[in-house]
């Protein structure tokens, strides 16, 4: 009986640990998953998203479609047409530079249908409803245009984006370096860049970052590799300078690693002066023509067409101001837009209320009242300014439409001047034209006086503010160098760095050099701020 009997040691056991398994299964379900560990697989882990990329899907992914995207994606429902190969290969590769929510089927599509529309609309209006000639030839002009800049636009498009960031190129090279010549890491900074600069490089830049955190590329530098084939035919410099800063992770000594940096930044500013150079030297002829066109061939207008309207019959003002205020400004602007396109790029502008969105509260006019703070925008004045000015420009007419017998008369003449038509061939001969007279003819004046003023109020407040911080800024840098001796002398002479700032802010007291330390001082010392 005692040979038959088992051992209850190890059968006891098993209930304990089936517990204890439980228990830790539960214990790793409840930190693991939501689900029951049994129910199934637990769901993967919540993707670690960086800075980087959080910024680029607020600036880039939300759908903020421009009017050139609707109107794209609007035509492309109605009347899709697919381009050939070798028209959506380069199509698609604009609308990829300059960051379009488009296709290449969608912008042949709206070529040809919104032309169309405007050919049937200039039919319809010009022939049938005016009986004009002239009229229905402007709208085919028009039609026609708009063909060939609507299959133009996604390279103008490119074209300026793609000068706008190679602008930035000379800079991005230089903040490259200047991280890379203390920490050799081209990650970091290519991250330093994208958050010292402006767009639209730093987005170019961030996505190359986006790419190698969500998997697309194993590397930066094939990621790298991949953007600089965009720029390999349009900035070889710029492909060339990050060549030799690749190169000079894979050098051992300090030194070469060093000259390697050097010779990047210095290549990218030769190259750029060289091409800046040619290109001044063949501005020659294209700005001739531009202000023969601008210009000379207004002022030689004002002369011709009064003739034409005495000589031609069936030249109306109309004609003549479609062909003077329209036709012409657009044919000089897109001439002068294709002249700046041609122009090679580096100069390295920067937006500086792009980069410190701070500032653009100092473009709007602050009015003050006890603790009450109003912000007026400059548009908004601008509007309420051409509004008042172009009442004042049209009053003859409303004041015609209610009292048509007010006419006074002033030194001999007609204020308003309405007189009965002199047109034989009118189809009301006691129609009543006008106003002719010089009271209406002054009070007119004020029409394209407030389009100037407004004008120039919208750029005079928005700018007034910053041109002082400008100025405060070019006084503070001239300065600068003085206040950093200053401070290295008191550094210099044992003094901490937080007591050195304080007097050189008393040495330098009024300057803006010295209201910068001193600021600096009261950061330390008041609020508990580190150096």
């Amino acid at each position: 009986m005692a040979e038959d009997q088992e051992p209850e040691g190890p059968q006891s056991d098993i209930p304990q640990m089936d517990e204890l398994l439980e228990k830790y299964k539960k214990r790793l379900s409840s930190q693991f998953s939501s689900q029951n560990y049994e129910e199934g697989p637990t769901p993967p882990p919540e993707k670690i998203i960086s800075r980087q990329y959080a910024e680029f899907k607020r600036e880039n992914m939300p759908a903020q479609y421009t009017f050139f995207e609707k109107a794209c994606a609007t035509a492309e429902k109605i009347f899709k047409i697919s381009p050939d190969k070798k028209t959506e290969q380069a199509l698609t590769e604009q609308i990829n530079i300059c960051h379009l929510n488009i296709t290449p089927a969608a912008v042949v599509s709206a070529a040809i249908l919104y032309p169309v529309i405007i050919f049937f609309l200039g039919l319809i209006v010009g022939l049938l409803i005016f009986n004009s000639t002239f009229l229905f030839i402007f709208f085919v002009v028009i039609a026609l245009a708009l063909f060939i800049l609507i299959q133009k636009l996604p390279e103008l498009l490119a074209n300026n984006w793609r000068m706008k960031a190679s602008n930035q190129m000379v800079l991005c090279v230089f903040y490259v370096v200047t991280y890379m010549r203390h920490t050799s890491n081209l990650e970091l900074s290519l991250n330093f860049a994208a958050e010292h600069m402006a767009p639209p490089l730093s987005i170019d830049i961030k996505k190359i970052l986006w790419n190698v955190e969500s998997g697309k590329y194993p590397s930066v530098k094939e990621a790298l590799d991949e953007y600089f084939e965009t720029w390999r035919k349009w900035n070889m410099e710029f492909v060339e300078a990050f060549h030799l800063i690749e190169g000079s992770l894979y050098e051992s000594s300090e030194d070469r690693r060093l000259n390697l940096l050097d010779r990047a930044l210095s290549l990218i500013l030769e190259e750029t002066y060289e091409k800046m150079l040619h290109y001044a030297q063949n501005l020659k002829s294209p700005i001739t023509m531009l202000h023969m066109l601008g210009v000379i061939l207004p002022i030689l207008g004002l002369v011709i067409l009064p003739l034409v309207v005495a000589f031609m019959e069936g030249v109306k003002w109309y004609h003549l101001a479609l062909l003077y205020n329209v036709i012409l400004p657009i044919g000089v602007f897109y001439l002068g837009k294709s002249i700046l396109s041609t122009r090679p790029t580096g100069y390295g502008d920067v937006d500086i209320s792009a980069e410190n969105p701070k500032m653009k509260y100092y473009e709007n006019l602050i009015i003050k009242i006890g603790n009450i703070e109003y912000i007026l925008t400059p548009f908004f004045i601008a509007v309420i300014t051409f509004a008042v000015f172009f009442m004042i420009g049209i009053s003859p007419l409303i004041i015609h439409a209610a009292m048509p017998e007010w006419d006074p008369t002033l030194l001999g003449l007609q204020f308003m001047g309405y007189r009965q038509t002199l047109n034989k061939h009118a189809i009301n001969p006691n129609e009543i034209v006008g106003p002719y007279g010089i009271g209406a003819t002054i009070l007119s004046l004020f029409i394209p006086l407030g389009l100037g003023l407004s004008i120039g109020l919208y750029y005079l407040i928005k700018s007034r503010k910053l041109i002082k911080i400008r100025e405060e800024s070019k006084k503070l840098e001239e300065e600068f160098a003085s206040a950093l001796f200053q401070l290295g002398n008191r550094v210099g002479d044992g003094l901490p760095i937080e007591i050195a700032c304080g007097k050189v802010a008393d040495i330098m007291k009024g300057t803006p050099s010295g209201n910068f330390f001193e600021l600096v001082s009261i950061n330390i010392r008041k609020l508990g701020m580190g150096i």
